[in-house]
């Protein structure tokens, strides 16, 4: 296995794992959000949501902050200084690995720059 695709398999899997890397990256666009803006913009139920926050909290990426607006409880998400290099740095790397990809397409004639249709 070439090294980039090595890589590729050996990214964070807290991370990468699709449904989180969508709240980080939501998150990594604000302060904080509200659990609700996020149950909302990623289309999770309650339960998904809180799993999924529990795993990144756990982690140290995210910092939950429960307060009350009126009566009614609130629960905002935010990124810890950890979750903002940790997100930052994971694009940066598919970033990275994703041109390395390409580059060595382009210099390997055995790769197809096209898959023929039909």
């Amino acid at each position: 296995m070439s090294r980039t695709y090595e890589q590729l398999a050996n990214l964070d899997r807290i991370v990468h794992e699709p449904v989180r890397l969508a709240i980080l990256t939501a998150l990594s666009a604000c302060v904080a959000a509200d659990f609700g803006f996020l149950k909302r913009v990623i289309g999770l139920t309650s339960g998904n949501l809180n799993t999924h926050l529990a795993t990144l909290k756990a982690a140290n990426l995210v910092v939950l902050t429960k307060r009350f607006e009126g009566t009614t409880p609130q629960t905002l998400v935010s990124l810890s200084d950890l979750g903002r290099r940790t997100i930052e740095g994971h694009w940066e790397q598919l970033a990275a690995l994703r041109k390395e990809a390409r580059s060595t397409r382009m210099k390997n004639p055995r790769f197809l720059r096209r898959v023929p249709t039909g």
